[in-house]
């Protein structure tokens, strides 16, 4: 199957007010132009510089998403061109990303990172601490960002219901903060699922979806 009809394929399942966001990290751009010449505009990378690398290369009007993990010190990179940061965990994070989007003159749209997952190695904010950064003062106060929702990332299990349970466990989140909305929070957007699970987020309401080895898998 070509990049094109894996595309295809997957595009036809997804309802309407689902995104795909394609997880292109470590293939090549030529492989990101066969996706971007079948209409795909939004990839998704994990590091930094192969992002901007990638950047460089691809038309303009491609939307870049950083779905890894990120390092404060990493921001300036990506803050010019960035379209959407998806693993946003601290509010120190969001500072320094609010910092950067200032010197860029730019308004960075940004998902907050909440651990719904039972292992340890995964990142993110516990319903405590995102109700305390999105009720701070530091937060109502920074200009240059804008929360659009939640990320979350189920554990890595073959069990459904408990990955179900997890996907719900972020919806039920996300429902929770919608009184939140402020100037710099409009909150219109949940980002869970990947290749192996994301009929199931979609189910749970999953409004995007992070695809990378059903549409660029082995060629």
């Amino acid at each position: 199957m070509s990049i094109a009809s894996n595309l295809d394929s997957i595009n036809a399942s997804l309802p309407e007010n689902v995104t795909l966001v394609a997880v292109s990290k470590t293939k090549p751009v030529a492989d990101l132009m066969e996706a971007y010449e079948t209409g795909q505009r939004i990839f998704g990378e994990n590091k930094i510089q192969e992002m901007a690398d990638k950047w460089e290369q691809m038309p303009k009007d491609t939307e870049w998403h950083m779905i890894g993990h990120v390092q404060t010190n990493k921001v300036r990179f990506m803050a010019p061109f960035v379209s959407l940061i998806h693993g946003v965990d601290s509010l120190k994070l969001l500072q320094e990303i609010n910092k950067q989007a200032l010197k860029n003159n730019r308004i960075i749209d940004c998902l907050l990172q909440i651990h719904i997952a039972e292992e340890e190695t995964k990142f993110g904010l516990d319903e405590n601490e995102l109700n305390l950064l999105l009720s701070s003062t530091e937060f109502k106060e920074m200009k240059n960002i804008r929360i659009l929702g939640l990320m979350g990332m189920a554990t890595f299990t073959e069990d459904q219901n408990q990955i179900k349970k997890e996907f719900t466990h972020l919806k039920s989140i996300f429902d929770s903060i919608q009184t939140l909305q402020t100037e710099n929070c409009e909150l219109n957007t949940i980002s869970m699922g990947m290749s192996g699970d994301y009929q199931l987020a979609i189910a749970c309401g999953s409004t995007m979806v992070r695809i990378g080895s059903s549409i660029f898998r082995g060629r």
